[in-house]
């Protein structure tokens, strides 16, 4: 018997929509996350607790609209998540009082900026995409493909956007890692998250109107996330 491929492949499609995801970016703002979006959560794919299949039921109880599973050099969590919500989609959807989300694909890559290590997020990119794959195997890359001009071409060759994650954790300046990211060009800037991981998650204030201020300089797009690590969205802990 054939298989129906197009459900699939539409979901693949969707997942790579960098048009939409660049005007959900330009619409964040601070009561965003963690109840509307979401587009930072790890499994156990990389360093989280959460099963793929269960990231997405909580999204979907959550409400969630749009997300993205951010693991270390790896989408293989994105890829049981997505499967998961294609077959949640054709069997549960009539019968749920929840939106179905949008997930994007992402990613979390380590890079050298300044001298600095620091994470790049990327989202809506195409995971086959031969520039991708030396950040995809589950460890950083290393020598010139560590550089942060490199992670971010990669991710735009594939399609992507790239996003420099939770700028104020370095040892460097956001003032000088934003202005090198953006000389470089990088996309956006993470300028919601929670710095000193309250419970509720909300974004921390002084940090969230510094990055405001940056991404609006440099014209560059913003985006949330909880960085979930544990077993509940809602947190990063």
């Amino acid at each position: 018997m054939a298989v129906n491929l197009q459900p699939l492949e539409s979901t693949q499609a969707a997942a790579r929509d960098v048009s939409a995801l660049k005007q959900v970016f330009e619409t964040i703002d601070p009561e965003s996350c963690p109840r509307s979006y979401n587009f930072h959560m790890h499994t156990i794919a990389s360093d989280g607790k959460l099963r793929p299949q269960e990231l997405i039921e909580q999204a979907v109880a959550n409400g969630l609209q749009g997300l993205a599973i951010t693991d270390h050099h790896s989408v293989n969590g994105y890829l049981q998540a997505s499967c998961w919500l294609q077959e949640w989609k054709q069997w549960y959807q009539d019968r749920c009082q929840y939106p179905i989300p949008h997930l994007w694909t992402g990613v979390e890559i380590n890079a050298d900026l300044l001298n600095t290590d620091v994470h790049i997020l990327g989202y809506a990119f195409d995971p086959k995409h031969p520039s991708l794959q030396p950040y995809l195997q589950g460890s950083g890359a290393k020598g010139d493909a560590a550089k942060a001009d490199n992670v971010i071409g990669a991710i735009q060759a594939a399609g992507g956007l790239a996003v420099l994650a939770h700028p104020a954790r370095y040892r460097r300046s956001p003032e000088d890692l934003i202005h090198e990211a953006a000389r470089l060009g990088i996309d956006g800037v993470e300028t919601y998250y929670a710095y000193d991981n309250p419970n509720p998650w909300r974004p921390s204030p002084k940090q969230t109107q510094l990055m405001q201020k940056l991404s609006a300089f440099y014209g560059l797009l913003s985006t949330c996330g909880t960085d979930t690590h544990g077993r509940s969205l809602l947190t990063r802990l």
